[in-house]
């Protein structure tokens, strides 16, 4: 870790001024793609069985969908607060430094680096390759090499456009996120058409068979939650927002009412075709629906869902390699990982090291694990986010805030965050033990890399001559790219 005098327990708010910024190039519609590009990714077309299987019912999975884009909405609101009183790009990072002081915000930063970013990158780009590959495979398995070589290729060629040119990354953005929402007004059209048509065996007895274990329906909420996962991801990237005051708030109260009514839709649309045994049975919800309603024109819906992907690894990977900038410009990650290509003022080595965590991450093809074991730490970690509100209306309260929630939402959304840490605890223990232990494993890295400021000569030598021959390798294999 680069070495950063860690004397205060608080980070100013102010700090980052001074120091090495991107360039601000995003307006209220550039975000209002992002946000609708993140969230509407593999989730909307893997989580439905999830959601379903831990509900126990079409009525509670319905409930789930709308209940968790409410509370994605209440957060959203918190976050408008946060991102527009503490300006820093690197969003939780940012609150939970401000809020806790630098120990936490490294922990949240030490599990986005090697839990969170990685994991949710991995599923993201493994949907996307399944839904690529499944057509030339229509009566076998996929070969599990071939999905995780499709998905290492996705991974490598979006890094690629973001290294080269914000403006190539937004604009990608911008086309797929057009053609996700297209594949969910046609899955949306074609339900409500067969609800006309009196399909409507599925919602007579709604709450059948619904679950009534709290655990479970924690699970349910996860994979809900994952599915709108990216509701936060616009304020990783508020320096580099034109009048964030403004557009970020703005950005998000268009976006996430958006996204749940196109979600709660694109379920009853599911439901009017499939009974819930069939959803559970298949591992591809999108393709099914397709293979039983568009007759020769099914192709088009998983070229559809891989848009959808497509797009939404790329914001992911756009905004999360924001989040280690900052965190290298605050000491906390190796400083070379605050450099910026000054031709395209894009954090090149930022990007490419999180392309490698998502590579290693890969090597897991179980989805649904996957998404319990990042959603529980994600949770935990955005809880104390919103805590962080409160603590800095008692520690910060003349810190001007252009936006000022009332105090019931963020004590409704913490305390939301705290059942859904807890309960899962009983049924879900093993994904749940292993988030907490990769939290604990950060604190001996601060305290080693951070913390420890009388390193030896030989030590602090060794570390330099490596962060410059990785920075230098991170450039050579760049332009090598660039080249071919």
């Amino acid at each position: 870790m680069a070495e950063k005098s860690d004397k205060s327990d608080k980070v100013s708010i102010e700090s980052h001024s001074s120091a090495v910024q991107l360039k601000k190039q995003l307006g209220l519609w550039n975000g209002v793609a992002m946000i609708v590009g993140i969230i509407v990714g593999s989730g909307i077309f893997v989580s439905p069985k999830g959601v379903l299987l831990e509900a126990g019912s079409v009525g509670s999975c319905l409930l789930v969908w709308a209940i968790a884009g409410a509370l994605c909405g209440v957060g959203a609101m918190c976050y408008a607060e946060l991102g527009t009183c503490i300006t820093a790009s690197g969003a939780d990072y940012s609150y939970i430094m401000n809020s806790y002081g630098n120990l936490p915000a490294f922990l949240y930063l030490w599990v986005c680096l090697i839990v969170i970013i990685p994991t949710g990158n991995a599923i993201t780009a493994l949907t996307f390759a399944n839904y690529i590959i499944q057509p030339f495979f229509p009566d076998c398995t996929t070969p599990a090499v071939a999905v995780s070589l499709l998905a290492a290729l996705c991974l490598t060629i979006l890094t690629f456009i973001n290294c080269c040119n914000v403006k190539w990354a937004t604009r990608v953005q911008d086309i797929f996120t057009f053609t996700k929402i297209l594949a969910l007004v046609i899955i949306i059209i074609t339900g409500v058409v067969k609800l006309a048509m009196g399909s409507t065996e599925n919602f007579e007895a709604p709450f059948e068979g619904s679950t009534q274990e709290p655990g479970r329906i924690a699970l349910a909420f996860y994979s809900g939650l994952f599915s709108y996962s990216g509701w936060n991801y616009l304020n990783f990237v508020t320096e580099e927002m034109k009048d964030p005051y403004k557009n970020l708030p703005r950005a998000i109260w268009i976006s996430l009412p958006l996204v749940t009514v196109i979600y709660i839709l694109a379920n009853v649309a599911y439901f009017a075709v499939m009974t819930p045994a069939e959803m559970l049975a298949s591992d591809a919800v999108a393709v099914t629906f397709a293979d039983r309603t568009l007759g020769v024109m099914s192709w088009i819906m998983p070229v559809f869902v891989a848009c959808s992907t497509f797009g939404s690894l790329n914001g992911a990977i756009f905004t999360s390699s924001r989040l280690f900038f900052v965190g290298a410009r605050h000491g906390h990650l190796p400083g070379f990982l605050a450099t910026i290509n000054m031709k395209h003022f894009t954090p090149l080595p930022s990007l490419l090291f999180g392309c490698v965590t998502s590579l290693i991450m890969l090597s897991s093809n179980d989805i649904y694990v996957l998404i319990n074991y990042a959603s529980f730490v994600e949770t935990l970690f955005i809880g104390m986010s919103v805590s962080g509100l409160l603590i800095l209306r008692v520690t910060r309260p003349d810190l001007e805030r252009p936006i000022r929630v009332n105090l019931f939402f963020p004590i409704f959304y913490f305390i939301i965050c705290v059942f859904l840490i807890i309960t899962p605890l009983t049924t879900s223990p093993k994904e749940c033990l292993m988030g907490l232990i990769m939290i604990l494993t950060g604190i001996p890295v601060y305290v080693l890399g951070v913390m420890w400021e009388k390193k030896p000569q030989g030590f602090r030598i060794a570390f330099c001559k490596f962060s410059k021959i990785t920075q230098k390798l991170f450039y050579a294999v760049h332009e090598e790219i660039k080249e071919d």
